[in-house]
């Protein structure tokens, strides 16, 4: 009983972690290494993550820098950051790419908070199935005899406060994810 419960809290805990990792990949206005880091560039026919690439720098807070660590990956890695559709417009100079973070429009920061969204969305249904794995196993473990019905109600009752909780953190997430997209 302990370890279904147990076991549920850490893949939830991986998708509240997962769900942050989302959220640092939305830009809010100020340049970080980490609104590219998630885009995927084709080389040498495998999908590899930019920082695999080359080194992502921040010089100021609008600029953001790639320098690849070979030349041949300036044009893949230019269109992997325009074909990721993020509002972001790279500038090969032939050395490094250079991407000005432009200032957030009313209507893209409206986009931005409907991704998030969509986001959080995604990581309650995953809670919300982590929560029905959990209670299948409690209820084949009464099955078979190994819980009593009390003892799986408990445990089911404990499953749910659980996902009361995380359910509870993706919406605090959100809430200061939105608060940041929506700060000038």
């Amino acid at each position: 009983m302990e370890k279904v419960k147990k076991e549920a809290e850490e893949r939830m805990g991986k998708v509240i972690s997962a769900l942050e990792k989302e959220f640092s990949g939305l830009r809010s206005g100020r340049a970080g290494a980490s609104m590219v880091e998630n885009i995927k560039v084709d080389y040498y026919g495998t999908l590899t993550p930019i920082n695999q690439i080359g080194s992502v720098s921040v010089p100021d807070s609008r600029t953001l820098t790639i320098q690849p660590w070979e030349k041949k990956a300036l044009g893949p890695v230019e269109k992997a950051i325009l074909a990721a559709n993020i509002g972001l417009t790279p500038m090969n100079d032939g050395r490094l790419i250079r991407i000005t973070i432009p200032d957030l429009t009313e209507e893209r920061r409206k986009d931005l908070v409907k991704v998030a969204r969509r986001y959080a969305e995604e990581s309650r249904v995953a809670v919300r199935n982590i929560r029905r794995d959990a209670n299948e196993a409690l209820r084949k473990m009464e099955k078979d005899k190994i819980l009593s019905e009390d003892d799986a109600k408990k445990a089911q009752d404990g499953i749910q406060k659980l996902t009361d909780a995380y359910v509870a953190r993706v919406e605090q997430s959100l809430q200061a994810k939105e608060k940041e997209i929506l700060s000038i």
